[in-house]
Formats: structure tokens, sequence, C-alpha cells
């Protein structure tokens, strides 16, 4: 058979299907990419963020930290030891030898709740912070943030438990739609398809809802009393001269919103797809959604994990400060050793 033969063969295959090869060629190179990049960026966030040079409030600070160690965890059990693999099936077939993947399931989809509801808690403590003035010296403290991330994070390792005893401890090696070996009685069982349904309402269509809803009740309350504080001073004063907390108010809103934002986006994709598969299994929905679009969900979610790092960067001077000293300290300790 010649290259005209192969061409041919190749305009045969359906397009979903070829879309779906391109996109694992993409992920062959993006992958390994985002986690060269990803654990890095995580790593030396959670450094500059723990010393408090930042310029931002200690609950603010606990809160970005604990995002940070999450997105760590989410690159190191879903990207590292889960997608890579999976594309790599030739050089990961030892995986097959350990039979750990039901406990793999059970930290990977923990560690995945976390980032995403530390996201929907640290949304919750800006919009207190800037809402509720009475509530404010109550709840947006450092103890109080380390309460609620601490009990975030048990109600989570408890809950992800399920996946223990609905998959396998085989690996599978693939993505269709599991990565470990599920029997037959799981994937056609409606009791097991209704805690699955659940497990992707919880995370994260309910954390959309409250990240939309939190954001815009924010920016009704911000608008409002904007427009107040702007009379009263240009009454005062006769002018509108720069107003310092306005300002200060301004940033933490920015950062807010440049989070949340991120959030709502790069999961968007990965939320379609699981509740259409899932409708789409129970018979709700007879149009099947092409498999390279839970790709694509995948791709955009595994992003978000490393994407916080560049917002802090671009959003708060201080941290980019010590974003720069971190990155010259080894060439600093190095021209001091040769010299």
């Amino acid at each position: 058979m010649d290259l005209r033969d192969d061409e041919r063969m190749f305009w045969y295959v359906p397009t979903e299907l070829r879309i779906l090869w391109a996109i694992f060629d993409v992920q062959k190179i993006y992958y390994p990419l985002l986690a060269t990049v990803g654990v890095p960026v995580n790593l030396v966030t959670i450094v500059i963020l723990s010393r408090g040079r930042c310029g931002l409030s200690k609950c603010v600070t606990r809160y970005l930290v604990s995002m940070a160690a999450a997105d760590l965890l989410v690159v190191i059990t879903d990207l590292i030891f889960r997608q890579i693999p999976i594309l790599y099936r030739a050089q990961f077939q030892f995986m097959w030898a350990f039979k750990v993947c039901n406990i793999h399931a059970v930290l990977l989809y923990a560690a995945t709740d976390c980032s995403v509801w530390f996201t929907v808690t640290f949304t919750f403590d800006r919009f207190v912070a800037i809402c509720c003035q009475k509530l404010k010296t109550k709840y947006c403290t450092e103890k109080t943030a380390a309460v609620v991330l601490g009990t975030v994070s048990v109600l989570f390792c408890v809950k992800n438990t399920f996946w223990y005893f609905m998959y396998g401890d085989q690996y599978w090696i693939s993505n269709d739609p599991w990565f470990c070996f599920v029997s037959n009685d799981v994937i056609y069982s409606q009791v097991w398809a209704v805690i699955e349904f659940l497990h992707y309402i919880l995370t994260p269509f309910v954390p959309f809802v409250l990240i939309l809803l939190l954001n815009v009740l924010t920016v009704r309350h911000i608008l409002v009393s904007s427009r107040v504080r702007r009379r009263l001073r240009a009454h005062s004063s006769g002018e509108s001269p720069s107003d310092p907390e306005m300002e200060k108010r301004r940033k933490s809103i920015i950062l807010l919103f440049v989070i949340s934002g991120n959030f709502i986006l790069l999961w968007a994709v990965f939320l379609l797809y699981f509740v259409w598969y899932r409708l789409y299994v129970l018979d709700f929905i007879p149009v099947y959604l092409p498999k390279f679009v839970q790709e694509l969900g995948f791709m955009l979610q595994l992003l978000s994990c490393c994407t916080n790092t560049c917002i802090y960067a671009v959003t708060q001077t201080k941290f980019r400060e010590e974003l720069k000293n971190v990155v010259k300290y080894p060439f600093t300790v190095i021209i001091k050793f040769i010299k």
C-alpha cells in the first residue's frame, strides 16, 4: 500500500475520530510540558505566599496557599500519574502490577474537590469582606480561614471514599471514561450512576452557581457603594480626589474576579461533558457528545491548576517582586560562589 492509499483511508475515517487523534498528538507534548511547569510554579507560589511579604492579609494568604497546595496535588495525582500514563501506555504497562488504582482515585478526586471548593471559600470570604462589614471582623480572620479550609478538606476526603468501592484496584489506563477497571455491575447500575452524577453536581456544578451568585452580589454591592462614596466625597470636598480605600478595594476585586473567572472558563467544558455523558447513559439525552470534548475538558481543567501564579503575578505588584527575587536567587548564589 503506497502513501496515496494511506491518505485515502485517512479521509474515510470519521471527522470525530480524526479530531480525537489530533488532540492526542497535542496532549503528548502538552501534558508533559504542563507537568514540567505546574509542579515548580505551584511550589514557588506556596513559598512566596507563605513568607507573607506580598501585602495580603493573613486570611487571604492562607486561602491562596491552600489553593496552590491543592492545585499541586491535582497536578501530581491527575496530570502526572493519570493523564501522562494514559498517553504513553506502552511505557507505563508496569502500572498494571500496582493494584492501588482505587486508592489513587480517592486521592485524586479529593484533591480536585479541595482545589475547587477552596476557590469557593475564598470567593465567599471576599464577599463577606466587601459586602458584610459587620461580619467581616469575625469571619475574615486567619483562624476562621484555617477552620473553614480544614473542614472542607476533611469533608471531601470522607466523601470521596466511595470511589474506593466503585472502582477496582486494577489500573485501566484509559479515559473511557474511567482510568481504573470498573465492573459492568457498576457501569450499568443506576445506584452508582446517581452517586457519580451527584459527585459531578457537587463538583463543579454547585461551585459554578455559588461563585457566579457571590460575584453578582459583590458587583451589585460595589456599584451601589461606589456611587454613594463618590457623591459623599464630591459633596464634602467639591471635587472627586483619588480615594485610597476604593483603590485598595479595586485591587482586591480584580484578584477575586480573575480567579473566579479563570475557574469558570476552564472548568466549563469538563462539567458539560460529564453531566451530558451521565444523562446519555441513563437515556435522558439521545445525542452522544464526542469523546474529544472530554479530552478538551481534561486539558482545560488541568490548565486551571497552573494559572493562578500568573494571575497573582499580573494583579499583585509585591508578588511580582518576590517572584523576581526567587528567580534571581539561584544565580545570585552561583555568582557569590564563583567570586
